[in-house]
């Protein structure tokens, strides 16, 4: 699983997933067949990773501003970019774009710490735990320190 074309095989199905959910949640959202849904998730990972960057750097003001709500925009208007230059697929509105967007950003979510989780799991049957950074640090009551809270 840490080949980088795995990994970039997998984060593609996760995308594809999320765009299929979306399809069927979100009225206003809708895709013709395989082949459409196939460019919509290469057209939406490359704009995530040439366009987003850029997006974010201009409109860092406004995402700190609304408390990260300009991410959620600055997805929706991604999906309303890919639905205008993919023929076979549809996004009807804004509030379509951004449900779509919100669904895809939850699929990434969930679908990231269960693929985190099972490395981990598959980690420790090995017999090897994980490597962390700070592996032997402890407390000063003799605990293991943990590396996701931060310890004042």
């Amino acid at each position: 699983m840490n080949h980088p074309v795995t990994q970039l095989l997998l984060r593609w199905a996760v995308l594809a997933l999320g765009v299929v959910i979306a399809t069927k949640i979100i009225p206003g959202i809708h895709y013709v067949d395989a082949s459409s849904l196939v460019v919509v998730v290469l057209l939406l990972s490359f704009f995530n990773a040439i366009l987003k960057p850029v997006l974010v750097l201009f409109t860092l003001p406004f995402i700190v501003v609304t408390l990260g709500f300009g991410m959620v925009v600055i997805n929706a208007l991604l999906f309303l970019l890919v639905s205008h230059l993919v023929n076979g697929f549809e996004v009807r509105g804004f509030w379509s774009a951004v449900g779509g967007a919100l669904v895809v950003s939850v699929t990434n979510l969930v679908a990231s710490r269960f693929v985190r989780r099972a490395t981990r799991k598959r980690a420790e049957v090995g017999g090897a735990t994980p490597p962390t950074p700070f592996a032997n640090q402890h407390r000063r009551d003799g605990r293991r320190k943990s590396d996701d809270v931060i310890d004042i």
